[in-house]
């Protein structure tokens, strides 16, 4: 099999990552490339199989809406305030500008099932409808339409037929029960396993086509498509009215940020997936290629923390009802879910799959599952404390999972992990590993003496004061620098956690060694590591590129020790990355600036929110210094500050 797919001629080329847009519904994502195709989509929900799939293999199906002459688009951008696509085309004497949209409409009456809301549905819900439409501005255009399905990660051929005239046709395919319907007012031709239009286009004109997978039905004629669209135009503004955003240069990277959440997380659970693909490799033609549509544990903590800060109680809350509803029976807990709770991830290779840009192998599923990682207790004790921070309360089902986790972490912090990075090399006894175990038994402490439950509170005070002296007496080396795990040398970027959790106030020496080894030595370029792959043992062939969430790290690291200049530079630096539509994928070429791994990716814009509002937050106390002490508007609130860990 291997044979045969080297053999197989490369066909076109593949877009840079971070020239790819993003779109969701809150069930479903899917990425579009400058062409004008739809590239990824997985149906019926974001970790489920794709039925486009050309950005892992240019067979593997794609939906292109554009002008009939593949051509460059002129502009491309976001209808403000929301996650509705717009792409403008010149073309000849032609102007015409295409918006895409994954419908969002008012709440329905449903039957609830399997992949029903549990939590609580709001006023909007995903239609499950694609809307692509075209306005012809000036002149005219050539105009086509071209969906091209692949079921199944392009396992299933699809098979079109008509329904009743030549503007519906259905598509389905043997092996899978998913049944989708097209509807257009322009004239659909089968061929094959295409559905195609083509049309003239002139000034004034507009058309539309609608893919649909649902019990809703799709628009009928360009009136209905564009209603709409206005309407779901409306509920991604009225969303983003109900956030709290400062007055800012860079309020714009903190709303798409926001809405790059919003957009990543599954509203009938509430979970919030890694990020919208799977096996998008971190460097060109690298191995290192893994599933993030899941939900990490560990991004509790700074999930609630960005979500707080910037006013949305309500998708914060839900996030830790998730994370609560996974663990409150299970016996004991693993780092990551599928959205819908689900707990066997089970890693698979899909060799039919040449993967983007011929970087192999394609994976499904995450074996990551199986491993344990220290770290998850600490994370999750901090999502209660800070939970409670903003709820004044903390949810009855709550207590009993604080045991557990306080439990857990003092039960096996002394033995090797595989710590946050999830090495697939020999297990160690890794330092943030061991300072979120710390931060399990603290905040359990702290916790416990609110719940004036004083003797567990001592118990569990004693155990964290233990494992703080143990970790400040073998994670030092001879510089007064944290190393990435006991006895070696080599630095991690996850040391940038030690001020951030108050494990040690900022003003430590050996808080400032770190930081400062870490952003001269453990950088290319000035953009952060996660660790050279030459001193660290991951199990895995090949380099890496910069990891970007590292990279905020240190801004938020930096703004805390005091250098808050170098700490805002590094920030205008970092915003300068970002993709053309203002979103970030897991890591980026320090050569370049291609961005690299899946994408987008909700850890990174999570890290950016942090690190924005760090900056923000030091040139608010210049210049309240500067007023002789008055306050200045707009603040945040109270909301603590940190990398997403509590601050005390």
């Amino acid at each position: 099999m291997d044979d045969e797919i080297e053999r197989t001629p490369r066909l076109t080329a593949f877009p840079p990552i971070d020239d790819y847009g993003f779109i969701s519904d809150c069930e479903v994502t899917a990425l579009i490339a400058p062409s004008g195709a739809i590239e990824w989509m997985c149906l019926p929900r974001m970790d489920a199989p794709s039925i486009f799939a050309a950005v892992l293999d240019r067979s593997a199906g794609s939906f292109r809406f554009a002008p009939a002459d593949f051509m460059v688009p002129t502009d491309r951008r976001y209808v403000p305030g929301t996650m509705v696509m717009e792409t403008t085309w010149r073309s000849g004497e032609g102007w015409a500008t295409v918006r895409d949209a994954l419908l969002v409409g008012p709440w329905r009456h449903q039957t609830p099932g399997r992949s029903a809301h549990r939590r609580t549905p709001t006023d909007y819900d995903a239609e499950h409808i694609l809307l692509r439409t075209v306005h012809c501005e000036t002149g005219q255009i050539q105009f086509g339409m071209d969906c091209h399905p692949s079921f199944d990660y392009g396992r299933h051929r699809a098979q079109w037929e008509y329904v009743d005239s030549y503007h519906l046709a259905q598509a389905s395919a043997d092996g899978t029960d998913l049944r989708l319907t097209l509807s257009t007012d322009m004239r659909l031709g089968l061929e094959g396993t295409h559905a195609v239009a083509r049309t003239l286009l002139k000034a004034g004109d507009t058309r539309f086509c609608a893919l649909s997978w649902g019990s809703r039905e799709a628009p009928i004629a360009v009136d209905e498509a564009d209603e709409r669209l206005v309407q779901t135009i409306h509920h991604w503004r009225h969303w983003l009215a109900g956030g709290r955003f400062p007055d800012h240069p860079w309020t714009t990277q903190l709303t798409r940020s926001a809405l790059t959440l919003k957009g990543l997380t599954f509203a009938p659970t509430g979970a919030i997936s890694a990020a919208a693909t799977t096996s998008l490799p971190e460097t060109p033609g690298g191995q290192r290629n893994w599933d993030y549509r899941y939900s990490w544990v560990r991004d509790s903590a700074f999930a609630l923390w960005g979500l707080y800060t910037l006013g949305f109680t309500w998708e914060a809350n839900d996030f830790f009802s998730y994370i609560l509803s996974l663990t409150e029976e299970a016996r004991d807990m693993q780092i990551v879910y599928g959205i819908g709770g689900e707990t066997d991830l089970t890693e698979q290779t899909l060799p039919h799959l040449r993967g983007y840009d011929n970087a192999g192998p394609v994976r499904v599923g995450n074996d990551a599952y199986r491993q344990r990682q220290h770290d998850v207790w600490g994370t999750v004790l901090d999502s209660v404390y800070l939970y409670g921070r903003h709820q004044d309360q903390i949810d009855a089902r709550a207590w009993p999972l604080l045991g557990r986790a306080v439990k857990s972490a003092l039960t096996y912090w002394r033995e090797p992990d595989h710590g946050i990075w999830e090495v697939r090399g020999k297990p160690q006894h890794f330092t943030s590993s061991k300072v979120m175990c710390w931060v399990a038994a603290d905040r359990g402490a702290r916790l416990a003496r609110i719940h004036q439950d004083f003797d567990r509170a001592r118990r569990w005070q004693q155990a964290a004061d233990e494992i703080h002296a143990d970790i400040c007496t073998h994670a030092v080396d001879s510089r007064q620098v944290f190393t990435q795990y006991y006895g070696g040398t080599a630095l991690d970027a996850s040391a940038l956690l030690i001020p951030l959790v108050r494990f040690l106030p900022p003003d430590d020496e050996r808080v400032r060694n770190t930081v400062l080894a870490i952003a001269d030595e453990l950088t290319e370029d000035g953009l952060v590591l996660r660790y050279r792959v030459e001193e660290t043992d991951d199990g895995c062939a090949g380099e890496e590129g910069a990891f970007t969430i590292c990279s905020f790290w240190l801004v938020s690291a930096l703004s805390e020790i005091g250098e808050k200049k170098r700490a805002k530079q590094l920030c205008e630096r970092l915003l300068g990355y970002a993709s053309p539509l203002g979103l970030y994928a897991e890591e980026i070429d320090p050569r370049t600036g291609r961005h690299w791994g899946n994408y987008p990716q909700a850890f990174t814009h999570l890290a950016l929110i942090n690190a924005v509002m760090h900056v923000i937050q030091d040139e608010q106390a210049v210049l309240r210094e500067a007023l002789g002490g008055e306050s200045i508007a707009p603040r945040l609130g109270d909301a603590p500050f940190t990398v997403g860990y509590i601050h005390h």
